[in-house]
């Protein structure tokens, strides 16, 4: 296996809803390593750049504005077929569809209010990474 990075983002129903801890708490435990994290609120340009690759698509507004609409918590999480297995524990994006067990299937509220945001490829990855951290903010071998 592969050790790679992968970028997640708590949406702001996730950090309103006082999921944060949890949801690190899972990634942890399944031996992923925080490599970069920090908590803010999207500006409308940075929210458009992390989506860019749904812009002109019908939800492109409607997911522009929820993003923005409080803090969310990124991070960087490192470890073998990180993307992969980020994927497979945060369920389905429709949270309806996603398997009890998965973070989206258990806390997510409809296709909307689905909790969290991951990179789907290692393109994805470094898209959107750098909406939210400099290379110098990664931190390394530990």
């Amino acid at each position: 296996m592969a050790v790679e990075k992968t970028f997640v983002m708590i949406k702001p129903d996730g950090v309103k809803r006082g999921l944060v801890g949890e949801i690190i708490a899972r990634f942890e435990r399944k031996g992923l390593k925080i490599k970069a994290l920090k908590m803010k609120w999207l500006s409308r340009e940075e929210a458009e750049k992390l989506y860019e690759v749904h812009k002109g698509k019908p939800f492109f507004e409607e997911l522009v504005n929820f993003v923005t609409s409080g803090p969310v918590v990124a991070m960087i999480l490192e470890g073998d077929s990180a993307i992969n297995v980020v994927r497979l524990m945060i369920g389905p994006t429709d949270g309806r569809q996603a398997p009890p067990g998965t973070i989206r299937g258990d806390f997510a509220l409809d296709i909307g209010a689905n909790v969290i945001h991951a990179s789907d490829s290692k393109e994805s990855f470094e898209r959107e990474y750098r909406v939210f951290f400099s290379d110098e903010e990664i931190v390394g071998d530990y």
